[in-house]
């Protein structure tokens, strides 16, 4: 097992969660998920809310995003880190699957790392071109 697999260090934890969830791997994905994780969708976001528990974040945000979107990735760009906070610039890129309208959209993304895990975690996102491409 390479170092990197085990590493608690914030970046590493939250870039196994984007490499889980690029790979469809969702047990991967709720192993770098604290029991008691606070997962907040941005307000006005198609699935906007606060999740909480691995399965709870997996089942209502990216089963949910497979199910309306065909090839959705978050591609993580650049990483800003100070102590257990880390936050991502990424780029969400998906099609939707009722309009058929692809989606390109820059997004920021807050996490909080603590003992390897990660328990909060916010969006960022312009929500009008998401839901601009599910046809809303």
């Amino acid at each position: 097992m390479s170092e990197f697999a085990i590493s608690t260090a914030p970046a590493d934890v939250v870039r196994r969660q984007y490499l889980a969830s690029a790979a469809g791997d969702l047990e991967a994905l709720r192993a770098t998920l604290a029991p008691d994780v606070e997962w907040t969708e941005m307000a006005g976001f198609p699935l906007a809310g606060t999740y909480r528990t691995p399965h709870g974040v997996t089942a209502h945000v990216m089963e949910r995003l497979g199910q309306d979107w065909d090839d959705w990735t978050a591609h993580d760009d650049t990483y800003v880190v100070d102590g257990e906070n880390v936050v991502v610039l990424a780029r969400y890129t998906a099609v939707n699957k009722a309009t058929g309208t692809p989606l390109g959209v820059r997004v920021a993304h807050h996490f909080v790392v603590r003992g390897g895990l990660i328990v909060r975690f916010e969006q960022f996102v312009d929500t009008a071109l998401v839901r601009q491409a599910a046809g809303d």
